[in-house]
């Protein structure tokens, strides 16, 4: 893997370091030991390998100085995240401001544009991050199916988007400037959405993958992945305990190492004789991979495990597709009152259908097994083996396993 995608271990290395920063009595203990260690690391010039596990250690030091750093910020040794209050929202950049200004509008025109009461909640969380409004039912039902992850903005809710914005602007002979202005479009997006974790996460994957893309190279990778996270906890260390980062990151994770693996069962030329069994089986196995990284932290954090993640997920995507592609259609035709209302009632309808398979779903005997309780050390064990069954079948079939 080290070969494939040397970041990878710095970035484990970095959270390891960040993870165990509480061990440091104070941060410039952690940087006079990184500077003894850089020293050192330069001498062993003549021995690579041990050159490189003393990189490794330095970066290390280097997650636990920054760690430390930050929780010396923090004023104590434990993270808080409940310093994020509306105080912290006024102290926001000018121009999150302004995005935020323009998100508050936009929620206010959705209502006069027609859209239903019961729709209102569901699309503002999708397409503008604001959950407040969502009905508590509506809510428990989403939880119970598997299908919060569509009401809380990530990497799903921006490659939609992505899509949308590049077939409206690729151009083939001035592919940098295409590039440039779908960057921007996706940046904008996530300042009007708020910047959380997982969208910043998400459109800085993005825009790596945008810039690789120029050389064409491949862009989605284990390496992009981890050039992101170790810029995201370089900047905000205290991110490693976010939520919504952990979860997001493995989900990525897992599609990126696991879902090759799963596409690869059935034979490539089955699918190039039957488009539409790859497209679905692709959506099967993203889904079952994203399930398979995020089920043991789900299970921590929230004590469940919705069984029919995957049904709930076919009904989900293609309609979460067509809604993300609808909404900028409604606000582009918002100065045309016949045009609106008929986009409104549209939107509406499409978000209630997709409630009533929801609900649907959450028949279903044995939807959600409730009451899961698991320890920390459980969550790592549960990882590694994971990670084992990874190793083992990738070694197995190495041509679908790999990913660089």
């Amino acid at each position: 893997m080290n070969q494939h995608a040397p970041l990878f271990p710095l970035a484990v290395c970095l959270i390891a370091g960040i993870a165990v920063s509480s061990l440091l009595p104070h941060w410039t203990t952690g940087l006079a030991v990184l500077v003894v260690c850089t020293l050192v690391t330069v001498l062993l010039s003549r021995w690579p390998r041990w050159q490189t596990a003393g990189i490794w250690l330095c970066v290390l030091v280097l997650g636990m100085t920054l760690g430390a750093r930050s929780l010396g910020g923090l004023g104590d040794g434990s993270p808080d995240h409940s310093r994020h209050t509306t105080t912290d929202q006024e102290n926001r950049p000018l121009i999150q401001q302004r995005f935020l200004g323009w998100r508050d509008a936009l929620l206010e025109q959705y209502q006069t544009w027609g859209i239903s009461d019961e729709a209102y909640g569901v699309l503002a969380a999708m397409t503008l991050g604001e959950k407040s409004h969502i009905d508590k039912e509506i809510r428990n039902t989403y939880r119970e199916v598997g299908a919060s992850h569509i009401l809380a903005l990530s990497g799903l809710h921006l490659m939609i988007i992505y899509s949308v914005i590049s077939l409206l602007v690729s151009w083939r002979r001035v592919r940098m400037l295409s590039q440039i202005i779908i960057i921007l479009a996706i940046w904008s997006f996530a300042l009007l959405t708020g910047l959380s974790p997982s969208i910043t996460r998400s459109a800085a994957m993005i825009t790596v993958y945008g810039l690789l893309s120029l050389g064409y190279r491949k862009g989605m990778s284990l390496n992009t992945l981890a050039f992101v996270a170790i810029i995201m906890l370089a900047i905000n260390p205290q991110s490693l305990y976010n939520i919504g980062f952990q979860l997001s990151f493995m989900a990525v994770l897992a599609i990126v190492l696991i879902n090759p693996l799963l596409f690869g069962i059935i034979p490539p030329h089955v699918r190039q004789q039957h488009r539409w069994l790859s497209g679905l089986w692709g959506m099967t196995t993203v889904s079952i991979s994203a399930q398979i990284g995020t089920a043991p932290l789900v299970v921590y954090y929230f004590g469940y495990f919705p069984v029919w993640f995957l049904l709930t997920n076919y009904i989900v995507i293609p309609l979460a597709t067509v809604i993300l592609y609808l909404t900028p259609v409604l606000v582009a035709v918002s100065w045309w009152p016949w045009g609106v209302g008929i986009m409104a009632k549209a939107l509406s309808a499409i978000v209630m259908f997709m409630n009533r398979l929801l609900e649907w779903v959450s028949t279903l005997p044995y939807c959600t097994i409730d009451g899961i309780s698991i320890s920390t050390l459980q969550v790592f064990l549960l990882y590694i083996i994971i990670g084992s069954v990874y190793v083992v079948v990738s070694l197995r079939y190495p041509a679908t396993g790999r990913s660089d």
